[in-house]
């Protein structure tokens, strides 16, 4: 099972010079262990500044398919034909809520300093700017959903604890391998207190979202 730490970014010398001379990380104590950012022996931690400053001079881009977790800027999966047509499936369905919430695909969720998933899904409280002014928080979220193909284990377990500490208050993971979908509510800081398993051909309701009925076919077909 792939961990937080089997994704962490590695940067080329190139990338790490040019983050020092922007000083993004310090020039003294830093050094480049096999890809990854170390200073005085620990792994860099970078704060969301520093993270959009790596995007706004080039060195990360839109499309490195990167978030931050907890500081360490981490390796997304790669999309697969089938992740993609799940989202896709789940896009349309979605958008028959219409005005009641805003539909965000692949966007950041900004928790704290230094936190900041990409999830496949945000169900969002409408607002009139559609967050142009700043990303939304987990207070907006009325439901959250990653898809997962590769990364299902860490998805489950590391992805699973960030959304409950975070107080998401329902996040759905859908395993499009074996066609099923966790449904996470009742968040706490450990954990999410209900993990209930809902199959290709199951049919139930968002708890927060009561006019939002699903079943299987709506997400895998």
């Amino acid at each position: 099972m792939a961990t937080k730490l089997d994704r962490v970014h590695r940067f080329t010398t190139d990338e790490y010079q040019r983050m020092v001379k922007l000083g993004v990380i310090p020039s003294v104590s830093a050094e480049l262990a096999d890809g990854r950012i170390v200073v005085d022996g620990r792994p860099w931690h970078f704060s969301t500044d520093e993270y959009y400053r790596l995007l706004h001079a080039g060195i990360l881009t839109e499309d490195s398919r990167v978030e931050l977790i907890y500081g360490e800027i981490i390796d997304m999966a790669a999309i697969g034909s089938r992740h993609a047509g799940c989202v896709r499936r789940l896009s349309t369905f979605l958008n028959r809520l219409g005005e009641a919430v805003l539909l965000s695909v692949q966007n950041p969720l900004y928790i704290t300093d230094g936190v900041e998933p990409e999830p496949d899904l945000l169900l969002l409280q409408p607002r009139s700017d559609f967050y142009a002014d700043s990303h939304p928080t987990p207070a907006d979220v009325l439901l959250l959903i990653e898809v997962a193909d590769t990364s299902l284990g860490y998805d489950r377990t590391e992805k699973a604890d960030l959304y409950a500490s975070a107080g998401v208050i329902e996040y759905w993971l859908a395993d499009v391998e074996r066609q099923r979908v966790f449904v996470h509510t009742g968040p706490m800081p450990t954990g999410y207190a209900r993990v209930e398993i809902r199959d290709a051909d199951d049919t139930w309701t968002s708890t927060s979202l009561p006019q939002l009925t699903v079943n299987g076919t709506d997400i895998f077909g």
